[in-house]
């Protein structure tokens, strides 16, 4: 924890200095997640410039079910700031699809969320110029693993994805924080436990959680069978013992199945709980296997296309918490 190595109360002053020194009297904005970190880095630079700061939530259709809605209430509740929301769902799947490789996928996402807050920030000023900085929450995980200073385990939207023609400065406040820092500091500044425990979720979204082309079904699919799993964790009240649950979605592999009495074919569905403290490394999360079951029987009897769900108990290294 941050706490052990630092006063959590004097790292939030000295960055809110350091941004205030860093932008000055200019406007600023922020892309804003949903996630934890984009809403801690939000909630420190609003406490730094107030209403200079103007954050936009850029729905990408790669959201999890009810993230949109959940953001733009729980977040504008939480820190009264202004919220811009972005319908780019048509944008970003259209130059999606098709898109198998994962670092591509990556790199368009991330070249597409900064075109869409340039275009915003055209919109919201008088002229261009009049915002030049955007706030992202970058950690350093994501500098880490997107080979800032050596090696390369996969280039994260916000790191290794960003064009190298981006149109403005950037403003990172988290940048040498692992997760659970943040988290420490999103409580110091007072943000509610819901925002700050919410699991991590990748700058990508479900775009690298179903594994192969991109299709508005498939991602419908994936969301559905993401919000069971999410559901029943909570409710068996593990939702903090568990520091992630991704849910993927595999590529076109039908496994058979059956159903009333007739033989189907189906999508695999992968169960990844995770366990850890700051993401560099991670083990399995040992889930009590009734649970396990309802979340098998419930995806594979709601969920239409899912016939068949599996359970990853591969640790970091050697996997990565992400399967792309």
């Amino acid at each position: 924890m941050i706490g052990d190595v630092i006063d959590v109360n004097q790292f939030v002053e000295e960055s809110i200095a350091a941004i205030r020194n860093q932008v000055g009297g200019a406007k600023v904005l922020c892309g804003l997640s949903g996630g934890v970190d984009s809403a801690v880095a939000a909630a420190l630079v609003q406490r730094a410039v107030g209403e200079n700061l103007t954050c936009v939530f850029v729905d990408t259709g790669l959201m999890r079910k009810g993230e949109p809605e959940a953001v733009e209430h729980d977040f504008v509740a939480a820190t009264g700031a202004k919220l811009v929301m972005v319908d780019a769902v048509d944008t970003f799947l259209g130059e999606l699809a098709g898109v198998t490789d994962p670092e591509t996928k990556r790199k368009i996402i991330g070249r597409l969320f900064i075109r869409t807050f340039e275009a915003e920030a055209r919109r919201l000023a008088a002229e261009a110029d009049d915002i030049k900085f955007l706030v992202q929450g970058t950690v350093y995980p994501d500098v880490l693993e997107s080979g800032i200073g050596g090696g390369n385990i996969k280039s994260h939207h916000n790191v290794g994805g960003l064009p190298e023609d981006l149109g403005f400065e950037l403003v990172e406040p988290l940048r040498t924080l692992y997760k659970d820092e943040v988290r420490a500091v999103g409580e110091a500044l007072g943000l509610p436990a819901a925002m700050v425990w919410r699991h991590p979720f990748p700058g990508p979204g479900l775009g690298i959680r179903v594994i192969g082309a991109l299709t508005r079904e498939r991602l419908d699919t994936l969301r559905e069978a993401d919000a069971i799993a999410r559901e029943e964790l909570v409710a068996a009240s593990l939702d903090r013992s568990i520091w992630q649950f991704p849910v993927v979605l595999l590529p076109e592999v039908h496994s058979t199945g059956v159903k009333d009495g007739e033989r189907t074919y189906g999508n695999p569905v992968v169960l990844r709980p995770i366990t850890s403290v700051n993401a560099m490394t991670a083990d399995w999360g040992r889930l009590p296997y009734e649970l396990l079951a309802r979340i098998s029987e419930r995806i594979t009897s709601e969920v239409p296309g899912v016939n068949r769900v599996v359970l990853d108990i591969t640790a970091k290294p050697p996997a990565t918490i992400e399967w792309e």
